[in-house]
């Protein structure tokens, strides 16, 4: 009777190396996400191209964005993230 569970055998299926490199990946991407989040916390605004101006239904003027107050920018969700976990962390801690 032999036991095999606590040996090291390779297998010739690559599928453990293949969910190890896109678990490696995702880990790396989301980590890179969350440093941009923290560098750099703002976004263009979608709905005015973060111009802050959007125009009215005929064209011919223009007015602020309501979404992003005229300034053209809107804080990330990553970034969002970030300062909900840090607000809970500062209440945990008073």
């Amino acid at each position: 009777m032999s036991f095999h569970a606590a040996t090291a055998t390779p297998t010739d299926d690559p599928s453990g190396i293949l969910f190890g490199l896109l678990f490696i990946t995702a880990v790396l991407m989301t980590l890179g996400y969350g440093l941009g989040c923290w560098l750099w916390p703002f976004g263009a605004c979608r709905r005015c191209d973060g111009t802050g101006k959007r125009r009215s239904p005929f064209g011919k003027a223009f007015g602020l964005c309501r979404r992003c107050d005229g300034n053209g920018r809107r804080l990330r969700i990553g970034r969002r993230i970030i300062n909900s976990l840090r607000e809970l962390h500062d209440k945990g801690t008073r």
